[in-house]
C-alpha cells in the first residue's frame, strides 16, 4: 500500500513538473512573436489576372486563347518601425516559370526620407509606377509608349533608390541602378529621377495606381528620365480624375514618351517616340455587386534610326468594366486594334479579362 501511495505521489509530482515545462515552454516560444506584434504583423497576399482573347490578324488566321496572364504573391512585414521588407514573386503565363518581381530592403524614416534597395520598379512614368494590376486599362504596355524603359523583369531593375514626398504636393525620386543585367549590357550605371506635382489630393508613397475610382480628386503630372553612357529615355505624364456630385467619376490620363537609344519597344530601331490619351467614365449607380465603366484609349508611336524604313503603329482600344471592389475584383470587356503603317502586320483582338486580388 505504501509503495502504491509513493508512486502516486512521484506520479503527481512529475505531472505538475511536466505541466509547468511545456507552460513555461510555449511562454518562451511565444514571447519573440509577442514582440514581433508590436510592430505589425507580416501580411500575405496574392493576385491573378486571367483572360479570354480572340486575336485576329489581317489576312491571318485568327486564334482564340484562354490566358493565365499573371499570378504573384505579396510579402510584407517590419524589421524595425523604420525598416521594412517587401518581397513579391509572379508567375509569367507566357514562361509558364515563376520569377521576383519585388525584393526590397525599405528604409522609411519619414515621408521626406526614404531609401529603397533591391529590385523593385525605378523612377520611370506612371504606367510602369502602376503597373498591370493597379492600370485603368486592361492592355496595358501595348501602344509603343507605355513604360518603354528598360528592365531586368517585369519593369523592375536591381538598384537603390531614394524618395520624399514634401508638402503633400511635390514627390521626388532619385536612384541609381545597376546597367550590365539591363538589355545590351552596358556596365555604367544608370540613373534615374522622377518629378510628380499634385495640385489636389495628395498621392502617398512610391508606387501609384492609374485611377482611384472617386477615391482621390486628381490632378498630377509628372516627368521622369532615365540616362546610361549619353543615352536618355524620358516621359511626361498626366492624370486628372474627379468624382462628381452624382457619385459618378471622370479620368483622363496621358502620356508623351521619347526613349533615345534607351529602351524602346522595337530593338532593331534606336529611337521612337508617341503619345496617348485615356478617358473613362464610371457609373454611380451599382449594378448587382459592381459599377460599370466605360473608357477608351488612343495612341500613336513611331519608330525611328532602325535598321529598316520607319514606320509608327497606332492603337485603339475600348474597355467596358464591371468594377465589383476597385482592384481586388473586377472584370474588363476589351477591344484592341493595332495598325501600323509598314511591315507589320495589323491585328485586333477582343475578349474579357478577369482580375482578383487579396
Amino acid at each position: 500500500m505504501l509503495n502504491r501511495c509513493v508512486c502516486n505521489e512521484l506520479a503527481f509530482i512529475v505531472r505538475r513538473c511536466a505541466s509547468a515545462f511545456l507552460i513555461g515552454s510555449f511562454m518562451l516560444a511565444a514571447s519573440p512573436l509577442m514582440a514581433q506584434s508590436d510592430l505589425g504583423p507580416v501580411t500575405i497576399g496574392a493576385g491573378l489576372q486571367s483572360s479570354f482573347a480572340h486575336i485576329a490578324p489581317d489576312g491571318g488566321t485568327s486564334k482564340d486563347k484562354f490566358l493565365i496572364n499573371s499570378a504573384r504573391l505579396y510579402v510584407n512585414g517590419p524589421v524595425t518601425e523604420k525598416i521594412k521588407f517587401m518581397f513579391n514573386t509572379e508567375f509569367d503565363g507566357n514562361t509558364n516559370k515563376i520569377g521576383v518581381l519585388d525584393a526590397v530592403a525599405r528604409v522609411e524614416q519619414s515621408p521626406m526620407f526614404n531609401i529603397w534597395a533591391g529590385r523593385f520598379l525605378p523612377p520611370s512614368d506612371r504606367s510602369n509606377l502602376y503597373g498591370p494590376y493597379y492600370s485603368h486599362h486592361w492592355n496595358v504596355y501595348t501602344d509603343g509608349i507605355q513604360d518603354g524603359y528598360p528592365f531586368v523583369a517585369t519593369g523592375r531593375d536591381n538598384g537603390a533608390v531614394y524618395w520624399g514626398d514634401f508638402a503633400k504636393r511635390i514627390k521626388v525620386s532619385v536612384g541609381a541602378f545597376d546597367g550590365a543585367s539591363l538589355p545590351g549590357g552596358n556596365p555604367k550605371v544608370l540613373g534615374a529621377a522622377r518629378v510628380q506635382i499634385d495640385f489636389w489630393d495628395p498621392e502617398g508613397g512610391y508606387y501609384l495606381n492609374g485611377t482611384y475610382y472617386g477615391d482621390k480628386n486628381l490632378l498630377a503630372i509628372g516627368g521622369a528620365s532615365q540616362v546610361q553612357s549619353g543615352k536618355t529615355a524620358s516621359s511626361f505624364d498626366f492624370l486628372m480624375e474627379r468624382k462628381l456630385p452624382d457619385g459618378s467619376v471622370v479620368t483622363i490620363e496621358s502620356e508623351y514618351a521619347n526613349y533615345n537609344r534607351l529602351g524602346g519597344y522595337d530593338a532593331t530601331h534606336a529611337k521612337s517616340q508617341g503619345a496617348y490619351i485615356l478617358g473613362s467614365y464610371l457609373f454611380p449607380k451599382p449594378i448587382g455587386a459592381g459599377k460599370i465603366e466605360i473608357l477608351g484609349k488612343y495612341g500613336k508611336a513611331q519608330f525611328t534610326h532602325g535598321l529598316t524604313p520607319n514606320y509608327h503603329l497606332k492603337t485603339t482600344e475600348v474597355n467596358l468594366n464591371y468594377v465589383i471592389k476597385e482592384f481586388n475584383a473586377r472584370v474588363m470587356f476589351f477591344y484592341l486594334k493595332s495598325d501600323y503603317n509598314r511591315s507589320v502586320t495589323d491585328v485586333w483582338q477582343s475578349g474579357v479579362g478577369l482580375q482578383i486580388q487579396m
